[in-house]
């Protein structure tokens, strides 16, 4: 088929499912070929008809921290001091650029997570 920008939501479901038809495609075939331009496709049309709901950097890492077993003090050698660590967690410090490398690091966190935080 001649993929064209997706404009309706029926073009983005055929879309959908012919990418998903042709995932597994082998490199440097026409399916393949297919399947890169589908995804920028479906990746335009994603951007512009759905908006994520933005994560709360504090309430990301506080979920990463219990599912990890991870204490607060286990965090002082990224954000510095026990006190730093508390004000950052309490919401009453922001987080900066460098924490938040360190955090996304340790925790293999997108970046995108803490971009409107710093």
């Amino acid at each position: 088929m001649g993929w064209k920008v997706l404009k309706t939501e029926n073009d983005y479901n055929k879309a959908s499912m012919r990418l998903m038809e042709i995932f597994h495609a082998e490199p440097n075939t026409p399916e393949s070929d297919e399947l890169d331009l589908l995804m920028v496709l479906v990746k335009d049309y994603d951007d512009k008809h759905y908006k994520l709901p933005e994560l709360n950097a504090l309430e990301v890492i506080k979920y990463k921290m219990q599912e990890m077993g991870i204490k607060n003090k286990d965090l002082e050698p990224i954000i510095g001091s026990k006190g730093h660590v508390s004000a950052i967690l309490s919401g009453k410090r922001e987080i900066t650029l460098k924490m938040a490398q360190k955090l996304k690091d340790y925790f293999s966190i997108p970046a995108e997570v803490f971009l409107h935080s710093v």
